[in-house]
């Protein structure tokens, strides 16, 4: 490609990116004198590209408004960031495409590319090879995403049908949230008076209703799914009391499992926090207490004390070297 075809194209990718661009920046961005910029946008025009001439101090060149340009320009990396964003999307389960609209988003991208381009992507596609499963898909229907993200940007109340529940329920919706492979959007479940977090795989319907709300102070849409996430109902309780900072044992514990809150300590001047853990199963959490590294008392359930004895047991048989005993 000629320098001059070149330049005119990068000119245009500059307008796309939107608002007034003056001469001068774009005589230093391309690196061409201010008389060079304006025959560059002559042939733009010349080839039907609405480009409109700003008058004023802080005048210019921008495209018109609602214009789209038909061609898919991207740089070798922009290209790449892309197709790999699809391909990362679709592996981690995060993609926001219900089916097989990933796929064939990524075969458009490839068809508008050059030749080289398209070959250097595809071996670098086709020997990639990752280090964890698949993860299972949970995408929400563009028509779930699409009305909950216009109502939590504009903080619309929101009505959703959701899996299990009975006719239509209205939400503040306070923020949309991407968790292990999940959707979430949480809000005040004005149904029941309560904050909820719905995901949106699980909400077959939803409108945006007229009016507004303010969204309330305190946590973020994040630290509140996260919260729920710990708090849902399982068939365990777990109560610990474990020696440290919150800060140092939040940073141990993710979120999602643990609620850690600062406690009383137990009269030897060290501060003590008590952790609270949902769970359904028992037999992984002797394990995680082990790893925190710091002192720790099980208050509930009695089960968890018994774990945790083996295993202190099975440890001490592996330090000595001995085998354990056969069943």
């Amino acid at each position: 490609m000629s320098r001059p075809v070149s330049r005119v194209l990068t000119l245009l990718e500059l307008l796309q990116s939107g608002g007034v661009r003056t001469v001068a920046e774009l005589a230093d961005r391309l690196g061409v004198g201010e008389r060079t910029v304006r025959r560059y946008v002559d042939h733009l025009v010349d080839l039907d590209v609405p480009v409109e001439s700003v008058r004023g101090r802080y005048g210019g060149y921008r495209l018109a408004p609602g214009h789209r340009i038909p061609p898919l320009m991207l740089t070798d990396d922009e290209a790449l960031a892309v197709l790999l964003g699809l391909v990362a999307g679709r592996r981690t389960g995060i993609t926001a495409a219900a089916g097989t609209a990933g796929e064939t988003a990524a075969a458009k991208v490839r068809r508008v590319l050059p030749e080289r381009l398209r070959h250097r992507l595809d071996a670098v596609l086709d020997s990639l090879t990752f280090t964890t499963a698949p993860a299972g898909s949970a995408a929400p229907e563009a028509a779930v995403l699409l009305p909950v993200a216009d109502a939590v940007r504009h903080h619309r109340p929101l009505a959703i049908r959701y899996t299990g529940g009975s006719g239509e329920r209205t939400v503040y919706p306070y923020g949309l949230v991407a968790h292990a492979g999940r959707w979430y959007v949480t809000g005040r479940d004005l149904s029941v008076g309560a904050d909820r977090t719905f995901r949106l795989d699980r909400i077959h319907g939803a409108r945006v209703l007229p009016g507004t709300f303010e969204p309330p102070p305190g946590p973020g849409p994040a630290e509140r799914v996260l919260a729920a996430l710990a708090t849902a109902p399982y068939r365990h309780e777990v109560t610990v009391r474990v020696r440290g900072t919150a800060e140092e044992i939040r940073a141990r514990l993710p979120r999602s499992v643990a609620v850690v809150a600062a406690a009383d300590d137990e009269g030897d001047g060290e501060g003590w926090c008590r952790v609270e853990i949902r769970a359904e199963r028992l037999d992984w959490l002797p394990g995680l207490l082990a790893s925190l590294d710091r002192p720790f008392v099980v208050e509930r359930p009695d089960e968890l004390r018994g774990l945790v004895a083996d295993l202190a047991g099975r440890l001490m048989d592996a330090a000595r070297g001995t085998a354990p005993p056969r069943d």
